[in-house]
């Protein structure tokens, strides 16, 4: 087999324009030899049968014609990436991808991200190459690019140019137009410019880039999307990334929480972190995986910037301060902090849920936000999404003290005000008059105000009308969303135990998950589907898709060690209790007046307040959609 390639010359940042591959295995002969043909110095390579190149050799003539080297953040150097790397099985080629093996290489760059779009599943008819040169053929003809307003999608949107020249930027430009002709229903994508722009520095000329933006928004991969196409959806990933927050970074959420009015709103700009927030080195860095494994990457990503940026800063310190603008100068010289490598690896470190498990997070958290009124083909909202807890008005607890609980408790439940439903002063102290009051809602907020002045109480996800299918013994049953905390003194938050120690339970085997039942324990899980369409009952995700829901936390997901590890909530007549296992986190006799409270196994917490306490105030909050 004979294999030719151009040698080409050396770009401005100093790398040769011919693949940079691994040396050849020792005593491997690769017959290489050189020869003029004109005045053009040819590279003739002759390989066996047997040996096969996975990346196209031949010339990309066109590679970088749209960046401004003076721009680029580094010289670029040869990179030794192996030969058959595309033929690596993927777990192997993610790996290479986080590690950086083509990170120093733009030629690599440019020869590998086309083959790897063109391995994302899309949809049939998608527009190409070929598509984008006739489009853009009668779109601008001999008029200029300024003739043609942007796409209406992206209004407000960031558009980075990073180390484009500009014949790059107006090459940027052309390929939006055309992607906002050609997907019309596209609303809005925060994600698409930067994207855009950054696949350009290694495309060969425009259409090239259009075609790989191109499947990247066609994509039909299962529960691995790359492009966000409107409001709703830019805003759900929103709401799942405040979730992953809550749980994954809880002392960064508590700063934010903190220092912010609005914690969703804070949430809101997490794309904007990465792009254009990140230095042009770090962006590429995170495009190199994006590409292989979608959006959960940016996730990754995002939470290990929010790790970092909790590192970096003290509460005192931002008392006052715009936390959004401290965030984002914070990722603009995240180089004074960590290393790309170590970002990456930090990144990559976090637990997260499976691609599937995020997707039923997030169509939770989309139909949360339909409730609202927001539809897929409406742009960014005039009004904002987050709760207003200016006129909140509440005998236990002030307005800042119930922002954050709200910024606790899971976002598709958040976006809904809350809705005062028992009260001991307005109630009376009668434990039926408590049950009457909160069945038909969930999930509830749980307050208590001693005698003492603490305030302590519950984040309670079930019905509390699922006592009742216990029959005359008082069982437990919630799920793993439920958390207890404190307020006075001291605000902390005790989640499920299992969320702070997994390595406590295992996930249930897919071979081994039962179809959905209506136990107790597994309320988000059940199949009380006449109730799913209930106003009271927010965002529970549709029947057809309850068979595996480990982002809601249900019981029936994890081998727990004990059965003491998922006491969440049970009442009877003779009271309620909050926790179980070596003790109880709350209980509350039938007077509603005498309480305990103790370390149990389910939450691991201390007891919230005095051991023995009396009652001053109680209060039971839902959410009024």
């Amino acid at each position: 087999m004979l294999q030719v390639g151009l040698s080409l010359p050396r770009s401005p940042g100093g790398e040769a324009g011919a693949f940079p591959m691994a040396e050849p295995a020792a005593g491997e002969d690769t017959g290489t030899g050189r020869e003029v043909l004109g005045s053009s110095p040819v590279t003739i390579v002759v390989t066996s049968e047997a040996d096969t190149w996975d990346i196209d050799t031949s010339s990309c003539l066109g590679c970088g014609q749209f960046v401004d080297w003076d721009k680029m953040p580094e010289p670029q150097q040869p990179a030794q990436i192996p030969r058959d790397v595309l033929s690596r099985p993927p777990k192997e080629l993610k790996r290479l991808a986080r590690e950086g093996c083509w990170a120093r290489s733009h030629a690599g760059r440019a020869r590998l991200y086309p083959q790897l779009v063109r391995r994302v599943s899309c949809r049939l008819v998608t527009p190409d190459a070929l598509v984008y040169r006739d489009v853009a053929g009668r779109l601008f003809g001999k008029l200029s690019v300024s003739s043609h307003p942007l796409p209406e999608f992206l209004e407000g949107c960031p558009m980075p140019t990073y180390c484009l020249s500009p014949h790059g930027v107006t090459a940027l430009k052309k390929i939006l137009i055309c992607v906002g002709a050609l997907f019309p229903d596209i609303t809005h994508s925060p994600l698409l410019p930067a994207l855009a722009a950054l696949l350009l520095h290694y495309s060969e000329d425009e259409a090239q880039c259009f075609e790989s933006v191109s499947r990247l928004i066609a994509s039909n991969a299962p529960h691995a999307g790359y492009i966000d196409q409107s409001f709703l959806a830019h805003q759900a990933s929103c709401m799942t990334f405040g979730d992953l927050a809550n749980k994954h970074c809880p002392a960064a959420h508590k700063l934010i929480a903190g220092a912010a009015d609005n914690v969703l709103e804070v949430y809101s700009e997490w794309l904007s972190w990465l792009f254009p927030g990140l230095p042009f080195g770090y962006a590429v860095r995170v495009l190199d995986v994006f590409l292989l494994e979608g959006q959960k990457v940016l996730y990754r990503i995002a939470l290990a910037l929010l790790k970092q940026f909790r590192l970096s800063v003290t509460p005192a310190g931002l008392q006052g301060s715009d936390i959004k603008a401290e965030l984002q100068a914070f990722v603009r010289n995240i180089a004074e902090h960590v290393t790309v490598d170590k970002l990456l690896e930090r990144a990559f470190g976090i637990r997260l849920f499976s691609r599937k498990e995020i997707w039923l997070l997030q169509m939770a958290n989309r139909k949360a936000l339909m409730e609202r009124g927001i539809t897929v083909v409406q742009g960014r909202p005039s009004f904002h999404l987050a709760v207003d807890m200016q006129n909140f008005s509440s005998s236990t607890v002030t307005a800042q003290e119930m922002r954050l609980i709200w910024s606790w408790i899971p976002e598709r439940f958040s976006l809904f005000p809350p809705l005062l439903l028992f009260s001991t002063s307005e109630d009376g102290c009668s434990l039926q008059r408590f049950y009457t009051c909160c069945e038909g809602y969930e999930p509830t907020v749980l307050l208590i105000k001693t005698t003492e002045g603490e305030v302590c109480g519950a984040f309670l996800s079930s019905d509390w009308s699922e006592r009742k299918k216990s029959g005359a013994t008082s069982g437990f049953f919630g799920t793993g969303e439920c958390f207890v905390f404190t307020v006075r003194p001291e605000a902390e938050r005790y989640e499920w135990v299992l969320i702070k120690k997994p390595e406590l339970a295992k996930a249930v085997p897919r071979s081994r998950q039962r179809s959905p039942s209506p136990a107790p324990e597994s309320r988000l899980g059940s199949s009380r589907d006449s109730r799913s369409s209930s106003p009271n009952h927010l965002a529970v995700p549709s029947p057809q898709r309850r068979d595996r829901l480990s982002p809601f936390l249900a019981i029936r997901h994890f081998l727990l060690p004990s059965k003491t590890a998922s006491m969440f909530m049970s009442g009877s007549r003779d009271g309620i209790v909050i926790g179980g296992g070596g003790g109880q986190a709350l209980s509350l006799d039938a007077s509603l007046l005498w309480g305990h409270t103790e370390h149990c196994e389910t939450f691991d917490n201390p007891p919230l307040c005095r051991e023995n306490f009396q009652v001053q105030l109680l209060e039971v909050w839902g959410f009024q959609s």
